[in-house]
Parts: C-alpha cells; structure tokens; sequence
C-alpha cells in the first residue's frame, strides 16, 4: 500500500504539482481513503520527503559504485553523466518531483536533501580534481565550476528529453559526455 501511494503521488505531482495535489487525489487514486495515507505518512510533506530522501540515496549508492570502481577520472566521469541521464528513463516521474517540488519541504528537510545533494555534487567535483591532478583533464580547469557545468547540462535533461523520442538514453548521454570533455570547438588544423 505504501508503495502504491508514493507511486500515485508522483504521478499526481507531476501532473498537477505538489501543491495543486490534495492527499484526496493521491487516496482516490489508489482506491484507498485518508485514513490508508495517514497509517504510512503523517502528511503530504512527510510523503514527499520520503520521495526526495529515497531518490537522491539511491544516487549518492550508485554513484559512489562508481566511484569505487577504480577507473580513472575521465571513466569514472563518464559512468556519473550515464547514471543520471539512464536515470531519466528508469525513474523520469520521480526525477521531476525531486528537482521541481524541493520547494515544497520545510526549511528543515530541505536542508536535509540540500546537503546530500551536496555531498553527491562534492564527490563529482573530486572527480574532476583528480582528473586534472593525473593530467586527465587540462591543467586550469576550476573543478567547481566544471562540476555545475556538468550538473547543469545534465539535470536539465529532465525538463526536456523524452526517452521515447528518437534520440535513445545512450545517445544523448554520449552527446552530453563528448560536449562536457570536448566542447563545441572544432580541432585547428
């Protein structure tokens, strides 16, 4: 029951945001009443927090996988720009929840989430400073700002890229992968 509430939920905040969804839409979508919602959360923010706390554990496990894995800096960039752009296909709804609805936490939770999407941002950035140390990456490179770069390009995605569309999750993690290592310029010749 628990589960078919937070999948009725982020359904319903998608669609309709989080704060145009009534803890009503969420139980008259399940076919439950109030009282099935109120056993599992205390409110519709203790719900959403749940969705938001649950969403970005399950990046900061997969991420650190990777960086475990004992690639080198540019690979292990690489497997980070793939997981959350295969993110968008395997959990899209709830990758739009999590960037758009934060919002909506009190200042408490946010904070909460705020600083584990730091500590996944933080990890990233380490990255990309072991990338320039071993000479991976070009010397004078501002790992931070290289970092919001990388998450900019790829948390938008979200906002626009359709799975379903003819460009595939590989491809446009590729693309992301080429412009993010590459750039735009063209080779001098």
């Amino acid at each position: 029951m628990k589960a078919e509430l937070i999948q009725a939920s982020i359904g319903l905040f998608v669609e309709k945001g989080f704060s145009a969804t009534s803890i009503q839409d969420i139980v008259d979508r399940v076919g439950v009443t109030k009282g099935s919602f109120y056993y599992h959360f205390k409110s519709k923010e203790e719900l959403l927090m749940h969705i938001q706390a649950s969403y970005i554990d399950d990046l900061l496990t997969r991420q650190n996988q990777i960086l475990e894995s004992g690639q080198n800096a540019k690979d292990k960039l690489v497997k980070i720009v793939e997981l959350l752009i295969r993110d968008i296909e395997e959990q899209g709804e709830i990758g739009k929840v999590y960037y758009r609805e934060i919002r909506h936490l009190t200042p408490e939770n946010a904070a909460v989430i705020r600083h584990k999407r730091a500590e996944f941002r933080d990890k990233i950035e380490t990255v990309v400073k072991d990338g320039v140390q071993s000479g991976e990456f070009r010397a004078g490179l501002e790992p931070r700002i290289a970092t919001f770069a990388i998450l900019g390009v790829t948390n938008w995605s979200y906002q626009w890229f359709n799975p379903s569309g003819t460009l595939s999750v590989a491809e446009l993690a590729c693309m992301h992968t080429d412009f993010i290592l590459n750039g735009m310029l063209a080779e001098k010749k």
